[in-house]
């Protein structure tokens, strides 16, 4: 092997050279990135013609100045191992810390390597060339991530076999709108989060128990450039964020806030590890989350109201009851749980919203 993937400028070569590491990859990790739960990174389709017709005409000042920056590829060559890589010694790491931190791994992974699925397939078959260029690029960047995050898994003697999630992961259908409302959430939560816990780690050094995290800076600016992206896509077209689509804004919001209140919770060991309290670090990823998407989001979640918390240590408490019964095979229990965890997301989706007006143009620098 010649090239090592953050060289690679081409998603669907990079592709090429993870599958021919397959042979090292381990049946446990690609199982775990198989699974489809509501807390699973998933595989999505679109109506690509659909995206194929935007016309970023009204966006394009701002549209040229994104794509020659991401053009410029600022981080080709950052995703490998170097000096800064330091040993890890996944022998004598604490059991419950491997394995909550192979999980997380595991599911940033999967998550990295979904947007390459779909930015890829967008850009081989569209035909409008801002579009298809736009599309390349992320997927050029989703397969750097997700071979990085491979090299590491493969040290503790896991990885996940891309190429096998490609043919066999179910893939859920979103219309293209919903593409856009989730998607961009997923990048801007996304550099909240790796920010967030880089500037941590950054004051903290004597946490950062692996070296990975050295790497979360650079890897911001990707999910922020692709953050800013979305928004363009969805400022080429005002009914996106206007009228009943509000609606949509607000479930997704609260969707992608409760999702990972409930995950994180699931990683106690992993976050005593850090230094972080997960209840801290959701309030700080939600701030930032919130600040940002006011950039074309007309909403924002009232994440101060009292209710707010309450109904994400319910949602969590229903969800462990959840898991316990799939356990034990308690139906009854399952079912119980299930219907208080969807009262609990009533309960956060019904808090009245903040509204705000967006500016005119949608760009912004990242502040954090």
């Amino acid at each position: 092997m010649n090239k090592h993937t953050s060289e690679i400028t081409d998603a669907e070569e990079s592709l090429r050279v993870q599958q021919e590491m397959s042979q090292f990859d381990s049946d446990d990790a690609t199982a775990l990135a198989m699974q489809n739960t509501l807390l699973t990174p998933r595989f999505y389709t679109t109506d690509f013609d659909e995206m194929d017709r935007i016309d970023v005409t009204p966006v394009r000042a701002d549209w040229d100045d994104l794509i020659n920056d991401m053009v410029s590829d600022p981080n080709k060559g950052h995703f490998k191992k170097n000096a800064d890589w330091d040993h890890v010694d996944w022998d004598g790491m604490e059991p419950m810390l491997k394995k909550e931190f192979i999980d997380f791994l595991v599911s940033s992974c999967t998550a990295e390597f979904s947007g390459c699925v779909l930015y890829k397939e967008m850009k081989r078959r569209g035909n409008n060339d801002d579009i298809t260029q736009l599309f390349q690029l992320m997927a050029r960047d989703e397969a750097r991530h997700a071979g990085f995050i491979n090299d590491a898994l493969r040290e503790a003697g896991v990885s996940v076999n891309l190429g096998f999630l490609t043919q066999k992961k179910k893939y859920t259908y979103f219309r293209p709108k919903f593409i856009y409302y989730a998607t961009y959430l997923s990048e801007k939560i996304g550099y909240a989060r790796y920010i967030t816990i880089f500037r941590h780690l950054e004051a903290n050094p004597e946490f950062r128990f692996h070296p990975i995290f050295k790497w979360f800076e650079e890897w911001c600016g990707d999910e922020y450039r692709h953050g800013e992206a979305f928004a363009l896509l969805m400022k080429t077209d005002p009914k996106l964020t206007k009228g009943f689509n509000v609606f949509w804004i607000k479930f997704f919001l609260t969707a992608v806030f409760a999702t990972m209140y409930v995950r994180d919770h699931q990683r106690p060991v992993f976050h005593k590890a850090l230094g972080v309290d997960p209840d801290w670090y959701a309030h700080e990823v939600y701030i930032k989350t919130s600040e940002m998407t006011k950039q074309i989001f007309p909403i924002t979640l009232d994440i101060e109201n009292p209710r707010w918390q309450r109904g994400l240590e319910k949602l969590q408490k229903a969800n462990l009851d959840l898991a316990d019964a799939v356990e034990k095979g308690q139906v009854l229990r399952k079912l119980g749980a299930q219907a208080r965890a969807g009262m609990a997301f009533v309960s956060l989706f019904t808090i009245p919203a903040l509204k705000h007006e967006c500016p005119a143009s949608v760009r912004m620098a990242p502040a954090y």
